[in-house]
């Protein structure tokens, strides 16, 4: 039977499986998370800079962004968005 209050590295080694293993696997998937929310985050700024600059272009400076840098960003979206 499971002991249910047993960390997650003593788990492990119950389980035959390094210590190691169990906290890295862990770690992976919070990271690969991680990533793809910062990329979907990133995603949807510059989509929403793309909008701004056509519907609005004198609101690209009230978020303290020039002309120039707010083109930079919206050449990194894919090429079959911009």
């Amino acid at each position: 039977m499971a002991n249910i209050l047993a960390s997650a590295p003593h788990q492990a080694v119950q389980r035959g499986m390094c210590v190691g293993q169990a906290s890295r696997r862990r770690h992976g998937l919070s990271t690969l998370r991680n990533a793809i929310a910062a990329w979907r985050e990133r995603r949807r700024f510059r989509w929403d800079l793309k909008r701004i600059s056509e519907t609005g272009p004198h609101l690209i400076d009230d978020i303290g962004l020039t002309r120039r840098q707010a083109e930079e960003e919206i050449a990194k979206l894919p090429f079959w968005q911009r």
